[in-house]
């Protein structure tokens, strides 16, 4: 602690006198990212950082509200049927995309067509599957898809396959943005550097590794953000994003581990902190395509292997709520029994009986600091039961491709809700349709699961809806194609002169219009 705090007493020093605050854009509020993000073309959007500055360029049709309801975005009303198949959208008049071309149903039809097109190579293909005629159009049996009909510019009607009770929830999320067809066409892949859409912001720069700028739009149909633009400076080390936060360069900080016990108990930045209990699950990822976690005991037995408990009370000091399985705590309307606890012995007598010995795995990991950190400790606890673990670290973009292609026998990762609806912690990672890069990365296969899952989807009575989802999760828990570690809980520190500032239970409800300088 000494020696951190003299490292960042210096370094304010340096930067007093080298670069120091007058660098700034004036207006502009200035976030930390610790990585690029993989793409801005809401269409390929894997991540939350990628997700969180889409949400500042492009709109949906609808979007999720303070209440956590579905409220108008760039459809100004709808309509469903009784039958609840075919919903209606009417499209509001006069939203301008960045390039002053006005936003018709033409340009919604063209986004989420694009989504199931294959050449898109979209991850996100299940968010339109539900839609009549989506498979046959994905497998090339159709030139068109059949459930999305546009009426007139200003109406389109949308028919699902059957019901799906989390439909509107979905079309919230970064893959249900609209796009217009002319720039993605002129752009192609290239489009995530040129992004143009409805949003409040524009892209103003891109250097890579270094930060990404943003620019108000003053023809936002919403009402201009309140300030001047958004600068979100790629910084991978916590130690030096600390520092830049301290001399003034950065205005809004997620706390690092290192730091929060000093933020905290810092009275004169303690009315500064905010908190928000997160809807996500961080987890360990097993592979269950290949040996030795194809084997379900396997699984369980690195499941009572590890002291989540512990590991959340040192190296996350409290930052979070265990998890008991994939839906978070504040989200899951059921009671779930978190069946494994820590019992080193059971995990050694269940690989003993597989007849499983000199057992060694790959376990793929970012290179973030605080991550590198967990898995050193989860590498401890796997050695103690019998298990050789040899870390590889990666840098993001790699890390999701290797996860994609179904290299490592381990991965850490976490998975943050898009749209409040349980299900969505249950269908994208664990239903067989979205087998690997799709959502479901440890590729699990469980048909019963796949039936509750689906049971959930078609019923509307939401009670019953969620009697399948407990039902589901708990047959999850009980298979272990994870480790459930924990629900993050996030806390985040301001400058003094920042206004208006709000946390969010979903990264792409912050549009960025509402803080102020």
């Amino acid at each position: 602690m000494i020696f951190r705090t003299l490292f960042i007493v210096i370094y304010a020093v340096l930067v007093l006198f080298g670069c120091t605050p007058h660098n700034r854009l004036e207006g502009h509020v200035y976030y930390r990212i610790n990585a690029n993000p993989t793409t801005l073309d809401p269409a390929r959007v894997v991540d939350v950082t990628g997700g969180t500055i889409s949400a500042k360029i492009f709109n949906g049709l609808v979007k999720i509200g303070d209440n956590l309801s579905i409220q108008p975005d760039i459809a100004e009303n709808w309509n469903v049927s009784p039958d609840a198949l075919i919903y209606t959208f009417h499209i509001r008049k006069g939203v301008l995309f960045s390039n002053n071309q006005e936003v018709n149903a033409h340009d919604v039809k063209y986004s989420f067509k694009r989504i199931l097109d294959p050449r898109t190579k979209s991850p996100h293909t299940w968010v339109m599957g539900k839609i009549r005629g989506a498979y046959d159009f994905m497998h090339g049996k159709t030139s068109d898809l059949e459930g999305i009909k546009v009426i007139d510019d200003y109406t389109l009607e949308i028919t699902l396959k059957e019901p799906y009770a989390p439909f509107l929830s979905t079309l919230t999320m970064t893959a249900a943005y609209i796009v217009p067809m002319e720039e993605v066409a002129k752009w192609g892949h290239d489009f995530s550097s040129h992004p143009v859409g409805t949003g409040p912001f524009v892209l103003k720069e891109w250097i890579h590794n270094q930060e990404i700028q943003l620019e108000r739009r003053e023809d936002y149909f919403d009402g201009p953000a309140n300030v001047m633009g958004i600068v979100y400076r790629i910084i991978p080390e916590d130690l030096t994003a600390v520092t830049e936060f301290e001399v003034g360069n950065l205005d809004v900080l997620t706390i690092p581990a290192s730091e929060y016990a000093r933020y905290k108990h810092d009275s004169g930045r303690y009315n500064m902190i905010s908190s928000l209990r997160g809807l996500n699950t961080y987890y360990l990822g097993l592979n269950c395509s290949k040996h030795p976690f194809n084997n379900q005991n396997m699984r369980k037995a690195v499941n009572y292997a590890i002291e989540r408990d512990k590991i959340l009370d040192t190296i996350y000091e409290r930052r979070g709520r265990p998890a008991s399985g994939p839906v978070p705590d504040v989200m899951r309307k059921w009671a779930l029994k978190d069946i494994y606890t820590y019992d080193p012995k059971k995990s050694v007598e269940i690989i003993k009986e597989q007849g499983i010995k000199d057992l060694n795995v790959d376990f793929f990991v970012t290179a973030d600091q605080e991550v590198i950190d967990i898995a050193e400790v989860i590498q401890s606890y796997l050695k103690d039961v019998g298990i050789g673990v040899n870390i590889k670290r990666l840098e993001w973009s790699a890390f999701i491709e290797a996860i994609d292609r179904g290299e490592p026998d381990m991965f850490y990762l976490s998975w943050w809700a898009d749209y409040p609806d349980p299900e969505n912690f249950l269908f994208p990672l664990f239903h067989s349709e979205n087998y690997g890069p799709a959502g479901n990365r440890v590729r699990y296969n469980n048909s019963k699961v796949d039936l509750l899952i689906e049971t959930g989807q078609k019923t509307l009575d939401e009670d019953r809806r969620n009697i399948a989802y407990r039902e589901a999760e708990e047959e999850i828990v009980s298979d272990a194609p994870w480790v459930f570690l924990w629900h993050r809980t996030d806390y985040t520190i301001r400058q003094p002169g920042i206004k208006n500032y709000k946390t969010y239970p979903f990264y792409h409800m912050d549009k960025g219009t509402e803080i102020s300088l």
